[in-house]
């Protein structure tokens, strides 16, 4: 299994800068900010899901909150997670499935306001099928991530 450090490919860019959240804290710690203030980027490149860290390290021991974006048509490969992790769906109409067998076809759709949570270790793959899906995904780090396959990317199209 290919092992992708402490966090996938499409994070792995942005640890070291995750502390830098657009986010407003106030003199009593207090964290705040507006969507069009949020910075999104997209550190695996073309065709992965651009993120946006609103608070905390998942590279270090703590809760962290994260955005993320799939756009349409782009979906997870296999994969686990070392760690429990929470979603909320806050846009659009996730979708995922369970195992090592890809098969969108057979994705369960998870809509917007559903919570979801991906136990440590459990095997999943998801994304986006016709429209562009914002989560917010809750966690404590360090976060771990595993591809099941050798072969192939973290992120590809939805066929």
């Amino acid at each position: 299994m290919r092992r992708h450090g402490i966090l996938s490919t499409a994070t792995a860019a942005l640890v070291a800068s995750s502390a830098q959240v657009q986010a407003e804290t106030d003199a009593d710690g207090f964290i705040r900010t507006t969507p069009e203030k949020m910075e999104w980027q997209s550190p695996g490149g073309a065709g992965s899901t651009p993120l946006a860290f609103l608070d905390g390290d998942p590279s270090k021991p703590g809760l962290y909150v994260v955005r993320v974006k799939f756009p349409p048509n782009v979906f997870t490969r296999p994969h686990r997670h070392g760690q429990d992790r929470h979603i909320v769906v806050l846009k659009g109409t996730w979708y995922m499935g369970i195992g090592e067998n890809f098969d969108p076809s057979r994705a369960v759709p998870v809509p917007v306001g559903s919570y979801i949570k991906h136990p440590a270790g459990g095997v999943h793959w998801d994304g986006a099928k016709d429209e562009e899906v914002v989560l917010q995904v809750f966690g404590s780090g360090p976060l771990t991530t595993e591809l099941t396959s050798k072969d192939g990317p973290m992120f590809g199209p939805a066929n």
